[in-house]
């Protein structure tokens, strides 16, 4: 059976997580505190982070790779498009979730609510609460704009992309910093996504001294 080493909360990994159950890929998940960079786990990816896949006989890390790995391998079902602007498209919108919206506003929310207090590193930033708090409002109403043009993120069908919006919005909701009341095209894009058999795991997660909020695993908030 493939094992990943991850951390639950952890966009990257939810979004291999996710990528894995839609193609219906049996994995072993490993919790790795990987900030204690423990020596097997640095042999597994020196660069000390997760995800890390064992599949294939092979060890895979960053989880744009691993994603890629998994559709050029198990190509269906499909999660990228046949065309290649389509397929640019996803690609543009993963980056995005997984450069910009992580800059702007996981890191500024999850991280300092949440990673801080795993790791032992002090008490949240204030200052970039307040930025994370603010910068999310920016992406839910370009995710509203993208929603009224496609019946998914990137186009017609559902991709990759929406993945990796989803694994990022799926961390903030679980600790409450998603006003979903702010876009009801993007709450019903969520409550689909969020209903397809690929999400259930994550919906089950439980981080110990963080209980979800009671709407987290309701399929109908």
């Amino acid at each position: 059976m493939a094992r990943l080493f991850h951390v639950p909360l952890s966009p990257f990994c939810r979004k291999v997580r996710l990528s894995l159950a839609e193609k219906k890929i049996e994995v072993e998940r490993v919790e790795e505190r990987y900030w204690e960079q423990e020596p097997d786990f640095m042999r597994r990816n020196p660069a000390g982070k997760v995800p890390v896949l064992q599949l294939d006989g092979i060890i895979m890390s960053e989880s744009a790779a691993i994603c890629e790995y998994i559709e050029e391998t198990r190509p269906e079902p499909s999660l990228m498009p046949s065309d290649p602007v389509q397929r640019l498209e996803v690609r543009r919108l993963v980056s995005w979730f997984d450069d910009k919206f992580h800059d702007e506003v996981t890191s500024k929310l999850l991280y300092e609510r949440v990673n801080k207090k795993v790791m032992g590193q002090g008490f949240p930033d204030s200052r970039n609460v307040k930025d994370g708090a603010k910068a999310i409002k920016y992406h839910i109403d370009y995710m509203a704009w993208l929603l009224d043009h496609r019946r998914w993120l990137a186009g017609d069908v559902m991709t990759l992309a929406d993945f990796a919006a989803a694994a990022h919005l799926s961390s903030l909701d679980y600790i409450s910093d998603v006003d979903w009341n702010r876009s009801d095209v993007v709450k019903d894009w969520y409550a689909k996504i969020k209903s397809r058999p690929a999400f259930r795991s994550l919906l089950a997660d439980q981080v110990p001294g963080f209980p979800p909020p009671k709407h987290y695993n309701d399929l109908d908030f």
